[in-house]
């Protein structure tokens, strides 16, 4: 007679495989995390902050105070998918450029984390879904401008100017001084002279902001054959290009106070931010015609204060219309 036996469970395989199966469930979130994360770092996110901070202070000034909640929402929310995709763009196009700069040899692309069609999807997405939010959710004046600044940055900047000529930022950077017409456009649906000239500020002011952290970079830039001004020219050539368009910044700057009506507020934040800008401009201009090179020339010491001359400088025209 044969006697059949039920096989018995075994503690310990069971353990292993419960073992197992949460590894490969927290192997599976770290990679999707590291997907999302791949695919965020494509949209360049410190550009696109600070590009916010020219449309919002553009708002508050169109608006003569707070603007509406909503549209100011769905504006920022729009804006920030226009240059999340011009950004995914120029991460595909200048793919070769990127693996040989030791600035950007570690983005999405270049480290194989997202393929160059899947960035092209991507970018396509985020530009069609900054059109329709613009459009629906302020009007289809901004949504139009968007799409040609985000057109500009692609077409004109990346795949035209920056690789043949040093006047590539000079020109191209006319993109980045889109954001204060959307912004006063999706406010009042039309363009006047208070937003043009927000434009012509951003615009004076990217060269010098620029160049300095082309000091910064300038063996990156040289190495991957992008002719940027401080590759292509001596350090007191290019310092004083800097400080022409440091003044010419702070010169537009100032024309607004009559142009948008401000209060003191404004013309005292941009007189002594102003100020502080040309003096760093002189600094470095000084530096570089005692011979200093590189860490020394603290290039960067004028591209750091840059930003905070832009924030300041937009900030007080945002809140100015709130004091008078």
């Amino acid at each position: 007679m044969t006697t059949h036996t039920s096989a018995q469970p075994n503690p310990a395989i069971d353990a292993s495989r419960v073992v197992e199966r949460s590894v490969d469930g927290a192997q599976g979130q770290a990679r999707t995390k590291d997907v999302l994360k791949a695919y965020v770092a494509l949209t360049k996110p410190r550009i696109i902050e600070l590009l916010l901070v020219t449309t919002i202070p553009a708002m508050f000034l169109a608006a003569g105070g707070v603007p509406p909640l909503m549209t100011a929402l769905w504006t920022m929310l729009g804006g920030l998918f226009a240059a999340a995709s011009a950004n995914v763009f120029n991460c595909v196009i200048d793919r070769d450029i990127d693996e040989v700069m030791r600035r950007t040899r570690r983005r999405p692309v270049p480290r194989h984390q997202v393929s160059p069609t899947n960035a092209t999807v991507f970018g396509v997405v985020l530009g069609i879904l900054s059109a329709l939010v613009l459009g629906f959710g302020a009007n289809w004046l901004s949504a139009g401008l968007a799409l040609a600044a985000n057109a500009f940055y692609v077409f004109v900047y990346t795949m035209l100017l920056k690789r043949r000529t040093s006047q590539n930022i000079v020109w191209g950077g006319i993109a980045g001084c889109f954001p204060p017409l959307i912004g006063w456009t999706a406010i009042t649906g039309s363009v006047s002279w208070a937003p043009l000239v927000l434009f012509l500020i951003v615009f004076f002011w990217t060269p010098p902001h620029t160049w300095a952290l082309g000091f910064r970079y300038r063996d990156d830039y040289a190495a991957a054959h992008v002719p940027m001004l401080p590759v292509v020219m001596d350090a007191p050539g290019v310092a004083w290009r800097i400080l022409c368009y440091s003044a010419a910044t702070v010169a537009t700057s100032l024309v607004l106070w009559p142009v948008a009506h401000t209060g003191w507020l404004y013309p005292v934040v941009a007189i002594v931010t102003g100020a502080v800008l040309l003096w760093e401009s002189v600094q470095l201009l000084q530096r570089a015609r005692r011979g200093f090179t590189g860490a020394s020339l603290n290039a960067m010491r004028l591209f750091h204060w840059s930003n905070t001359y832009l924030a300041l400088l937009f900030v007080a025209a945002a809140i100015d219309p709130l004091i008078f």
